[in-house]
């Protein structure tokens, strides 16, 4: 057991939807631990899904288990949803498990959400050393390591300001430099990460790759699938509260990918999950045409391709914004198409219509992408669909050869020319 530094068992969590806990006396909870597993054995025996067992009820994590081993960086993956946090929080001991247990094997340092464990009305170095006590640290302990969560974190000038002045981005940088420099033995960090900007992400996972090194446990949760393939060593994929797979990282991401493909293949919207907005305008259906306006599903590199999507709108509606991202296998946003880019907008009458976006040529090397669409008006979100549709890039006419570079040298396709100038000597 010395090698294991997380252990799950049959861990789960449930959650009464739009209730408040009622307040329950000792004997209410013995009484509670002594029927909950006879409660759930018989509603197995009867054919019952758990989240069907009783109204109201939600089963964030479902009876699940797995063992992590010292010194791996573990990658948790998944949908909205899916139970990714709820298990953070249970093995950050911040939330209680309804049955089963988790065995932390070491000291954890945890990074779920912005400023927390931070009080807003003490300074970046009183909540240096508040976090530290908060992870069994000694003074003498925090102050050795001071000077380098300062430097990481680049807030010096604002040290000795109340964090509640802080910006979001401020917040994120003193958090994780204390989480990552105290020394915990398991580091848990969930998706805020992706509050700080492009250089200081790249600066923390070079930081969770070091402290990996020194033979510590990250637990890495994260939808830049990108990120879990180049950091992690393994990854556990999370669906509707259960584990559905768990090993290499490279290998859990792509059945990931796959499942999320195909779960979208067809052009319908109407059941498209993860959905939001305020429902006056609603995208009911997005698919591809060529430049003949005929329905496709491969495009081909270097010819025109449009993306339509028709709607639904419950009202007229001015000063419309259209805008969708493209994102790659890997779940990087690869180009965004926004109709301000452009100076347009739309008035958008009540009714049925179509949107169509016309790109003259193709720039996307061999793969599948996916597209994220939005609107918004004047004040609020219309309609955002995480995965409006589906495709895949097959064959190429970008270049008159047809030769396309190998994918992972390349995000787009630059249309380029060569030249030689010789130099006298």
């Amino acid at each position: 057991m010395s090698d294991i530094a997380v252990q799950v068992e049959n861990l789960s969590k449930c959650y009464k939807i739009g209730k408040r806990e009622n307040y329950y006396a000792l004997r209410d909870v013995l009484t509670d631990m002594m029927a909950a597993p006879f409660q759930a054995a018989a509603a197995r025996l009867k054919g019952q899904p758990r989240d069907k067992q009783k109204g109201g009820i939600h089963w964030a994590l479902d009876n699940i288990c797995f063992e992590i081993r010292t010194g791996e960086i573990v990658g948790i993956i998944g949908r909205n949803g899916a139970g990714k946090s709820t298990l953070l929080k249970i093995l950050s001991r911040i939330t209680k498990p309804t049955t089963g247990r988790a065995r932390i094997y070491g000291r954890v340092g945890s990074l779920l959400e912005v400023g927390t464990g931070f009080h807003p009305e003490l300074t970046g170095r009183e909540n240096i050393y508040l976090n530290g006590a908060i992870l069994g640290m000694r003074r003498h302990e925090i102050n050795r390591k001071f000077d380098e969560i300062v430097a990481f974190s680049e807030i010096d000038k604002y040290l000795d300001t109340p964090v509640k002045r802080y910006s979001s981005g401020m917040y994120v940088r003193l958090a994780f430099s204390v989480a990552a420099h105290l020394e915990p033995e398991i580091l848990i960090v969930d998706e805020v990460l992706a509050v700080g900007d492009a250089s200081f992400q790249q600066k923390c996972l070079g930081k969770i790759e070091g402290v990996a090194r020194e033979g510590r446990t990250v637990l890495f949760v994260s939808h830049n699938m990108g990120a879990v393939r180049q950091l992690c060593t393994s990854a556990i994929l999370l669906r509707q509260g259960q584990v559905v797979a768990q090993g290499k990282a490279r290998k859990i991401v792509d059945d990931y990918l796959t499942f999320l493909s195909s779960s979208r293949k067809g052009k319908s919207l109407e059941a498209a999950p993860e959905r939001s907005g305020d429902g006056r305008l609603l995208f009911t259906s997005g698919y591809l045409q060529n430049e003949a306006n005929e329905e496709i599903e491969t495009p081909i590199a270097g010819q025109p391709l449009n993306i339509v999507f028709e709607y639904i709108a419950k009202e007229d509606l001015s000063q419309v914004m259209i805008f969708f991202t493209i994102f790659n296998h890997l779940g990087v946003a690869v180009t965004r198409c926004h109709i301000n880019s452009i100076g347009q907008k739309l008035s958008i009458p009540k009714g049925k219509g179509k949107i169509v976006c016309n790109i003259p040529r193709l720039p996307l090397p061999k793969g599948r992408y996916r597209v994220s669409l939005a609107s918004r008006d004047n004040f609020d979100k219309l309609d955002l669909v995480p995965s409006a549709c589906v495709f895949d890039v097959g064959t190429s006419t970008f270049f008159q050869t047809s030769h396309m570079p190998p994918t992972e040298f390349s995000t787009v396709l630059v249309d380029h020319s060569w030249e030689h100038i010789p130099v006298d000597e």
